[in-house]
């Protein structure tokens, strides 16, 4: 007799249960799914991207004739056979692909879609509508080159050395 009321409470998962648990998670994890996405939606959501000054290197650093890729800027930095310098940007004004520069055929060109500019910037073909704008590039005491790409400068702007 005793054994038949041990049988009789000791019923510990019935389907009621079941489906009340199974309830009450779904329940739980739909509430902690908008805790989640509502944190996220009020927090900031910040780009980092690289500051737009820059020092770009020593006046050494770039000899006479070169054109530099500064990858992590997406700026190329010519010094032309004259001896002065200037920065033109590396980002292609048809879509934003990152352009290389050809020294073999001496043109700046978007692996993307074709487009191609010569080394001061100047679209010479292609689908980009305009050609690649240039930065302000100064020299500081030290002979350290610095970029700003905050300021565009038209083709006139050099910076002698």
């Amino acid at each position: 007799m005793a054994d038949d009321k041990l049988n009789d409470d000791a019923q510990p998962f019935t389907r009621r249960y079941f489906l009340e648990a199974l309830g009450g998670g779904a329940i739980g994890i739909a509430a902690t799914g908008g805790v989640i996405l509502t944190a996220r939606f009020l927090s900031p959501n910040v780009l980092r991207e690289p500051p737009s000054k820059f020092r770009a290197g020593n006046v050494e650093d770039f000899p006479t004739g070169s054109v530099t890729l500064n990858k992590e800027q997406k700026v190329f930095l010519v010094r032309a056979n004259e001896g002065y310098f200037y920065a033109v940007s590396a980002v292609c004004t048809h879509l934003g692909c990152i352009a290389n520069w050809k020294s073999e055929e001496g043109v700046i060109a978007c692996p993307c879609h074709g487009s191609k500019f010569n080394k001061e910037g100047k679209l010479l073909e292609g689908p980009a509508p305009r050609s690649l704008p240039r930065f302000s590039i100064t020299l500081d005491d030290r002979s350290q080159l610095h970029v700003d790409k905050g300021v565009v400068v038209g083709e006139e702007v050099i910076l002698k050395v």
